[in-house]
């Protein structure tokens, strides 16, 4: 997390979170979701506005995680932005390097491949030490690869117990009775 992002949060503690706001599609899109979006339908179905702004992006990759309950958010300084999910809350790049395989999030971090599932729609997800995270649809020729190299062996899991088994939430919301 940024050292202003830190300093922020010593300020200025108890600012209420954010929710609904602010979505990460399966591509490794953000994608701000205003009111009026909210109110035209829920994400994926309406994303709302993509965002382009390289340090803007980058800001949001610097102090995006997740809390104890498997929440993740972006701390946009004193306030916690919580991030709807459609499908992980990373998205793997894939990269062969002549024999080795890269895997990269979306947020730029880099990552070794613990574990690996396929949903029932037939879309690959990995487990690094940071989290569970969707493969990228423009990678599945490389992933398709590494499966026939044997350095994968996906294991079937159905994608509505994804969130449960790996501990995220894909529709963070506040406590009841919390102010946002």
């Amino acid at each position: 997390m940024d050292a202003i992002v830190k300093a922020a949060l010593k300020k200025w503690p108890t600012v209420p979170h954010c929710y609904g706001w602010l979505a990460l599609d399966a591509r490794g899109q953000w994608f701000m979701r205003d009111e009026r979006i909210q109110r035209a339908g829920p994400f994926p179905r309406v994303k709302g506005s993509v965002i382009r702004h390289d340090k803007l992006l980058e800001f949001i990759h610097r102090n995006y995680e997740a809390d104890a309950q498997g929440c993740w958010f972006f701390q946009n300084g004193p306030q916690r932005v919580y991030v709807e999910l459609e499908a992980a809350p990373l998205v793997w790049r894939l990269q062969w390097d002549g024999d080795l395989l890269r895997v990269q999030a979306h947020t730029g971090e880099p990552a070794d491949v613990q574990g690996t599932w396929l949903d029932e729609h037939g879309r690959l997800f990995l487990q690094a030490a940071h989290g569970l995270g969707i493969v990228h649809s423009q990678d599945m020729l490389d992933a398709a690869r590494a499966i026939e190299q044997g350095l994968w062996a996906p294991q079937a899991l159905a994608f509505e117990a994804m969130p449960q088994h790996f501990g995220y939430v894909l529709k963070p919301q506040p406590a009841a009775g919390a102010a946002h």
